[in-house]
């Protein structure tokens, strides 16, 4: 990876029961510098950073999208660990956390119940809660992200936009129809496919919420999306997932479709 371009490493590209792969959570990197974007839900995330050579005394942002556990467990396991760099002057600067009000209120919570409490008393000194407001921009990796409340049916979720590089990305729900005209003609579009339409009887993507990989590029298609990463699957076709999601995806969608695997990174243009 070039650390002079902004890259997308992705943590994990499961949904929240995979077993063959890691809940879906990514890193936006440059120069040295990690934005995480959830943790997904074991302390397997710490194997993950390791494997991706990702130091944690390289992320001072993390972004959790939302309270269900896929998302804000391993945020636990970050903060313990950061916390004892901290403890032992090897972490230089504060972790910032964003997330909005309900789940820094949870995550808090679940730390100050399962962690030391010479961890916790960091909170609001180097662990840095910025409670999210809908339309609220940060500067992070010397851009300017806007985080957005996603309009989710079953649980208040954030996603963000990044205009400098034209990406969008709505959480692990389908883009809602609000949020069209905002995200047509993106670069880049991530987006959730919990399955293969042809699947749909199989996973019942639409009972969770969730789309098909034909839904995505279909939508993608109509919005003039330029490159389409497809995350938050299901695991029963690991090995050969690249290549079903492929011909499935490109009979509706013309663009750079891209299904990245664990561990895959993905070079952002621009």
């Amino acid at each position: 990876m070039s650390d002079n371009k902004l890259c997308i490493t992705m943590l994990g590209t499961g949904h929240a029961t995979v077993t063959k792969c890691y809940n879906t959570c990514f890193v936006l990197r440059e120069n040295n510098q990690c934005f995480m974007v959830d943790a997904g839900g074991g302390n397997q995330i710490l194997r993950i950073l390791e494997e991706q050579e990702i130091p944690l005394t390289q992320i001072h942002d993390l972004f959790v999208t939302h309270a269900h556990s896929d998302h804000i467990l391993g945020a636990v396991w970050i903060i313990r660990m950061i916390g004892q760099l901290l403890l032992n002057n090897k972490y230089d600067g504060n972790l910032k956390i964003y997330a909005h009000e309900e789940v820094v209120d949870q995550l808090q919570t679940i730390c100050r119940i399962v962690l030391m409490t010479k961890i916790t008393d960091l909170f609001d000194r180097r662990f840095v809660f910025i409670k999210l407001h809908n339309g609220d921009s940060h500067h992070i990796l010397n851009r300017e992200i806007t985080f957005f409340d996603i309009k989710s049916t079953k649980l208040l979720q954030y996603g963000f936009k990044i205009k400098e590089n034209s990406l969008f990305f709505c959480g692990d729900e389908p883009l809602n129809k609000e949020f069209y005209d905002d995200a047509a003609d993106s670069d880049y579009l991530l987006h959730e496919a919990f399955c293969l339409y042809s699947e749909r009887e199989k996973f019942k993507p639409y009972e969770k919420h969730h789309s098909t990989v034909k839904d995505v590029c279909s939508m993608a298609e109509d919005l003039h999306i330029k490159n389409l990463l497809l995350m938050h699957t299901e695991d029963s076709h690991i090995a050969d997932r690249k290549k079903l999601y492929a011909d499935e995806g490109q009979k509706f969608y013309s663009g750079n479709l891209v299904i990245p695997g664990d561990g895959e990174s993905i070079m952002i243009e621009k």
